[in-house]
C-alpha cells in the first residue's frame, strides 16, 4: 500500500512539474491583462516550514504528518475556496486530485506553488462566474413555476458539468432576487449585479497575504477549529479590536458562505443592549446613521464589513440582517445599534432579588446574572484597591442578598461565553470552603490544578446554577465544579463544549531579516478537566435538569466542529464532595420534572416554541415561487407577532402588579426556584 502510495507521489511530482513550466491550469480562459497570478514569497514558504514544525511539536494532538493528514489538508482547502461547490467541476479537480497525498511533502519543504497555483484557478472560476452570473440576473426569473432550492449543499457532489454548475446558479440567484423582492429592495437586479461585480473586484485585489492565509488555515483546522493563522494584516486588526481605539457594536463577526455572520454578542456591548442581534445572524447590508443608503455586503472580506460597522462613539448604524431564528426563508429585518465601547461595568454581574410564592410559602431569592468572566487589570497595574472582577463584584452582591434575608441562590451563566479562568477558580470559592476547582493537562501530558486556596465560605445555602448552549469555557469549568462538589444543581441546555487552551505564537521569532510583516499562530497546547477526570471538551456539561433547546448540537457547539478534540478523561483530583445535593432527591425531582414538560402548561408552551424554532432553523428546503414564499413568509410573520403581543402583555402586567412573572417570562429561572424550594422543604421535612 505504502509502495502504490510513493508511485502516486511521483507520478504527481512529474505533473506538477510540467504544470509549473506550462504556466497556470486553464490560464488562457482569462487573459493576461485583466488577471495575473499570485506567487507565494520566500518569507511565506519559510513560514509554512515553521507552522509545521510548531504543529508537530507543540500541537496538544499529536498528529503524524502523512497522507492521511495530507488528504486532509487537501479536502480543507478546496473547502476553504469553495465551500458549496458552486465554481469547481470535478473535472476541473481531476489535476489536483492526484496530488491528494503530496500535500504533506509540500508543508515540510515550503512548497506553496500548488496551492497557490489552485488559488489562482479558483480565482478565474470566480471571475468567469460573475459574468455568467449577470447575464442570468438580466435574463430575469418566472416566479410563478414551482420549484426549490436547497441552502444546504454541505453534502453536494461536485457538477458534472459547467450546465450543472449554471442550474445551481439559476436557483440561488433567483433565490436571492425572490428575498430581495419579497424585502420590498428598490432594484433587487441592480444590487444583485453590484454584489457579484463587487465579488468579483475584491478577488482581483487579492494578494499572496490572503491566498497564504488561505491555505495556513486549512492546513491548521487540520489538528483542531481553534488552531489558527492570523496574516499580518488580520494581525493587525484584530489588534486593533482588543486596543477597542474604535468603537463598534460588540459583536464578533466571520464570513461564512459569502455572508458577514454574527459569530458572537458581547455581553453589555450595544448590540446586546439593542436585544435584535444574535449569533448566527447574517449581515446582508449596512447603512450609516439614520437615512444614509444601505451598502450590500453580501461577498465582502470580514474586516471589510468591520471598518463600515466601526464609528465613532454616539453615532448610528443600520444593519440589514436575515435572522437565524427564521431559518432559510428568512427575510431581511432592519437592526439599528448606537455605537459605544464595551464598558467593563456593562459587562458586571447584576443581582436582582425576586420574591417567590409556591405551595403557600414565599422566599426570597436572589438571581445574580453574569455575563462574564472579567477581571479589570488596568486597576491592579494601578494598584487600586477596589478592583472591578466577577469573583470581587458577585462577592458584594451575595453579601448584600444575604442582608436582605435570602433563602437561595441563582447564578445565570446563560450569556456567558467565557473569559478569564481564574476568575472562574475564585468564584467557584466562594461556594467552598476550599479545594481544587480545575485540572490543565498540556501536551506534554503534564497536569496542573487550578485550586482555591480562600478558606472563606461566602454563602453556604441553597444555589442553583443556570446554563445554556452558549456558557462556554470558564463557564463550564464553574458550572462542571459545583456539579462535581454537589454544591447545587445545575439547570439549563448542555453546554458548549470548549475544553481547550490557545496561546499564541509570533512567526517573526523564527525567521532572520524577513522582507516584511510575519504573521502569527494561534496553538491548541492544553485541554481543561474537571476535578472528577471529566474533560469538559466536545461533551460540555450537562445539566442535572436538562431543558430542550433551540439549538440542534450537531450543527452549533464544539461538537459540531470538524477536527474538535475528542472527549477523554484524565485522574480525578483530590477533592471532598460536598453534597448538598442528595442524589435520590435529585432524581425524584427530574423525574418529576420530565412529567410536568407534558403537563405543565409554561413548560408545555416553552417546549412546543423550541420545536417550533428547531423545526424553522432545520428547514433549509426554499420555495421559488413568490406566492408560496410569501405564504410561508405570512406564517412566520404571524407566529411572531403573536408572540411579541404575549411579550408585550407579560410586560404591561408587571408594570400593573409590580411583581416578575418569572413562572412566564422565563421558564428557567422558574425552574430553579421551583428546585430550591422544594429543597428547603424537603430538607426541613
Amino acid at each position: 500500500m505504502r509502495e502504490l502510495n510513493i508511485s502516486k507521489k511521483l507520478t504527481a511530482l512529474i505533473i506538477m512539474v510540467l504544470l509549473l513550466f506550462s504556466g497556470n491550469i486553464h490560464a488562457s480562459q482569462v487573459s493576461a491583462d485583466t488577471l495575473s497570478n499570485i506567487e507565494p514569497s520566500k518569507d511565506q514558504s519559510e513560514e509554512i516550514q515553521i507552522m509545521t514544525a510548531l504543529l508537530l511539536r507543540h500541537h496538544y494532538r499529536k498528529e503524524k504528518l502523512d497522507d492521511s493528514l495530507s488528504a486532509e489538508i487537501y479536502d480543507n482547502y478546496l473547502n476553504s475556496l469553495d465551500p458549496n461547490k458552486l465554481y469547481f467541476t470535478a473535472s476541473d479537480l481531476e489535476p489536483y486530485n492526484l496530488f491528494r497525498f503530496s500535500f504533506d511533502d509540500f508543508v515540510m519543504q515550503g512548497n506553496l506553488n500548488l496551492p497557490f497555483q489552485m488559488f489562482n484557478r479558483f480565482r478565474e472560476k470566480l471571475i468567469s462566474r460573475v459574468e455568467e452570473n449577470i447575464k442570468t440576473i438580466n435574463n430575469g426569473f418566472d416566479f410563478s413555476k414551482d420549484e426549490y432550492y436547497d441552502a444546504d449543499r454541505d453534502d453536494a457532489k461536485w457538477a458534472t458539468s459547467e450546465d450543472e454548475l449554471d442550474e445551481n446558479w439559476r436557483k440561488l440567484l433567483k433565490s436571492q432576487y425572490l428575498s430581495l423582492k419579497l424585502a420590498e429592495t428598490d432594484s433587487p437586479d441592480s444590487i444583485l449585479i453590484s454584489r457579484y461585480e463587487r465579488m468579483r473586484n475584491i478577488f482581483l485585489r487579492y494578494d499572496r497575504q490572503d491566498v497564504f492565509q488561505y491555505f495556513a488555515n486549512a492546513f491548521t483546522s487540520t489538528f483542531d477549529p481553534h488552531t489558527n493563522y492570523f496574516s499580518p494584516r488580520a494581525k493587525e486588526n484584530f489588534d486593533i479590536e482588543m486596543s477597542r481605539s474604535l468603537e463598534g457594536i460588540g459583536a464578533t463577526l466571520a464570513t461564512i458562505n459569502d455572508y458577514t455572520t454574527v459569530m458572537s454578542i458581547v455581553p453589555g456591548g450595544p448590540a446586546d443592549k439593542s436585544d435584535e442581534l444574535f449569533a448566527n445572524d447574517r449581515i446582508i447590508a449596512v447603512g450609516q446613521g439614520k437615512s444614509e443608503p444601505f451598502v450590500d455586503v453580501v461577498g465582502w472580506r470580514v474586516e471589510e464589513v468591520v471598518k463600515l460597522i466601526r464609528g465613532p462613539k454616539g453615532t448610528l448604524v443600520r444593519l440589514k440582517v436575515l435572522p437565524a431564528s427564521e431559518g432559510a426563508n428568512a427575510v431581511a429585518k432592519t437592526v439599528t445599534i448606537e455605537r459605544d465601547k464595551v464598558k467593563l461595568k456593562d459587562q458586571s454581574a447584576k443581582l436582582d432579588m425576586i420574591p417567590y410564592k409556591t405551595q403557600g410559602k414565599e422566599y426570597n431569592f436572589a438571581l445574580i446574572d453574569i455575563p462574564a468572566f472579567y477581571f479589570d487589570f488596568k486597576a491592579y497595574q494601578n494598584n487600586e484597591k477596589d478592583i472591578s472582577s466577577t469573583t470581587n463584584d458577585v462577592k458584594k452582591l451575595i453579601k448584600e442578598a444575604k442582608s436582605k434575608n435570602v433563602d437561595g441562590i441563582v447564578i445565570d451563566l446563560r450569556r456567558n461565553g467565557g473569559g478569564a479562568l481564574q476568575e472562574a477558580i475564585n468564584l467557584t470559592g466562594l461556594f467552598i470552603d476550599k479545594g481544587p476547582v480545575v485540572q490543565v493537562k498540556n501536551s506534554y501530558g503534564s497536569v496542573e490544578v487550578g485550586t482555591d486556596t480562600d478558606e472563606e465560605l461566602v454563602y453556604g445555602g441553597p444555589l442553583a446554577v443556570l446554563t445554556s448552549r452558549e456558557s462556554a469555557s470558564a463557564s463550564e469549568i464553574f458550572a462542571g465544579a459545583i456539579q462535581d462538589y454537589k454544591r447545587g444543581v445545575i439547570i439549563g441546555e448542555v453546554t458548549y463544549g470548549k475544553g481547550t487552551v490557545q496561546s499564541v505564537v509570533d512567526l517573526a521569532r523564527f525567521i532572520k531579516n524577513p522582507d516584511g510583516k510575519l504573521g502569527e499562530l494561534k496553538l491548541t497546547q492544553a485541554k481543561y478537566y474537571r476535578i472528577s477526570g471529566n474533560s469538559t471538551q466536545n461533551r460540555g456539561v450537562i445539566p442535572d435538569i436538562e431543558f430542550p433547546s433551540v439549538y440542534d448540537y450537531s450543527k452549533f457547539g464544539e461538537s459540531s466542529l470538524e477536527n474538535s478534540l475528542p472527549w477523554d478523561e484524565i485522574k480525578s483530583a483530590d477533592y471532598k464532595q460536598v453534597s448538598l445535593i442528595n442524589d435520590r432527591f435529585l432524581s425524584d425531582y427530574r423525574s418529576d420534572f420530565k412529567k410536568r414538560l407534558n403537563a405543565d402548561s409554561n413548560l408545555k408552551d416553552y417546549v412546543n416554541d423550541v420545536k417550533e424554532a428547531r423545526d424553522i432553523r432545520s428547514s433549509t428546503t426554499i420555495s421559488l415561487n413568490e406566492q408560496e414564499r410569501k405564504k410561508e413568509i405570512e406564517e412566520q410573520n404571524k407566529k411572531r407577532a403573536n408572540s411579541d403581543m404575549l411579550d408585550q402583555e407579560l410586560e404591561e402586567d408587571e408594570i400593573k402588579t409590580g411583581e416578575k412573572k418569572t413562572e412566564i417570562d422565563d421558564v428557567m429561572v422558574d425552574e430553579a426556584f421551583k428546585f430550591i424550594s422544594a429543597y428547603i422543604t424537603a430538607k426541613l421535612g
